[in-house]
């Protein structure tokens, strides 16, 4: 019997940032040190890790989602929400500071996971 393994999950890392004190920076260097797929968009230009971040603003089109990790804090989301839940993402992770139960009732009304959880904490305990 042959084992295959799965895809890796390719992750949107929403509110990517170059500056290295953002939980979002770090959880992009764990993505790379992993090895794992990650696609960092933001508001702020720069590359992480070979990654290009791209702008939010622009809200590009982007498909085969798997999660997208969430570092907006809730005030900074409305703008952005239709937009998220529209890549059709299997799950959204809330990492802690960025909770919101009106995306939560949107992502789960259109099918989509919610977890509040902190992707860091994840990927370092093999939950991710």
């Amino acid at each position: 019997m042959e084992i295959v393994e799965s895809s890796p999950k390719r992750t949107l890392i929403v509110g990517a940032t170059t500056n290295p004190d953002r939980y979002a920076f770090l959880v992009a260097q764990q993505f790379a040190n992993l090895g794992m797929e990650f696609i960092p968009i933001g508001i702020k230009k720069g590359v992480l890790f070979g990654e290009e971040i791209l702008d939010l603003k622009a809200k590009p089109p982007l498909k085969d989602i798997h999660t997208i990790t969430l570092y907006l804090g809730p005030a900074n989301q409305s703008e952005w929400m239709d937009y998220l839940i529209g890549l059709k993402p299997k799950r959204i992770i809330f990492n802690p500071g960025t909770e919101n139960p009106e995306f939560f009732r949107k992502a789960k009304e259109a099918g989509i996971e919610v977890l509040p959880a902190c992707n860091l904490v994840m990927l370092s305990t093999g939950q991710y």
